[in-house]
């Protein structure tokens, strides 16, 4: 999953930027848009038509050299949507973020997930090597946290396993970056029992 700084196209100028687009943030390449209707509920409630979509991409648009310098403009253009990724529960979750230095502007991004902690297996700099880098995984004695550092033009390795069903936010906990849109939902399935269900809305809880 990659994290990007990046713009989005403005028919003029703003933000002081002379092309004329604003910035933004991204993961794999999708800049995150709000929904007036929360997810949660229009997920618990089934209307997630017009909502968002489930289909939050695997893996960023298009491979290429993330941390290289002189990437071409057209990397720096994100895609604003609201998509999100689906785990069955007990599923077992595996993330690489992946920092890019698209526009030259590389950052770390500190990654927070909503409702889990995770154990911290590898974390490096460069680009992610999917052949050799998870050799030197730590499966050990791993950090287990719900906050991590991606190094500025390098990455993060990080495993959990689906056991907490509901809709989480997932996100850099940047500020700046969060506003930008440097985020996205995770929705856990429910389990096959009651216990490992969403619980249901208090009677008390007015409705929205």
């Amino acid at each position: 999953m990659t994290g990007s700084l990046t713009l989005l196209p403005t028919p003029e100028a703003s933000c002081g930027r002379e092309i004329g687009d604003r910035c933004s943030a991204s993961l794999n390449n999708i800049s995150w848009v709000m929904p007036y209707t929360a997810i949660l509920q229009s997920y618990y409630r089934h209307m997630e038509q017009n909502i968002f979509t489930d289909d939050f991409p695997d893996r960023p648009p298009y491979s290429y050299n993330y941390t290289g310098g002189n990437l071409p403009s057209s990397f720096s253009v994100a895609s604003q949507q609201t998509k999100v990724k689906v785990a069955n529960y007990n599923e077992a979750v595996e993330i690489v973020y992946q920092g890019t230095n698209v526009g030259g502007v590389g950052d770390n991004h500190t990654m927070h997930l909503h409702g889990y902690n995770f154990y911290l297996v590898g974390i490096g700099l460069g680009n992610f090597n999917n052949e050799t880098d998870p050799k030197n995984f730590n499966l050990n004695d791993p950090p287990y946290v719900n906050t991590i550092g991606v190094p500025k033009n390098g990455w993060a390795a990080i495993r959990f396993r689906a056991t907490n069903p509901g809709v989480w936010f997932m996100h850099c906990h940047l500020e700046k970056h969060i506003t930008w849109g440097m985020n996205m939902v995770l929705i856990v399935k429910n389990g096959s029992t009651a216990a490992s269900s969403i619980r249901p809305p208090p009677a008390y809880m007015p409705s929205c």
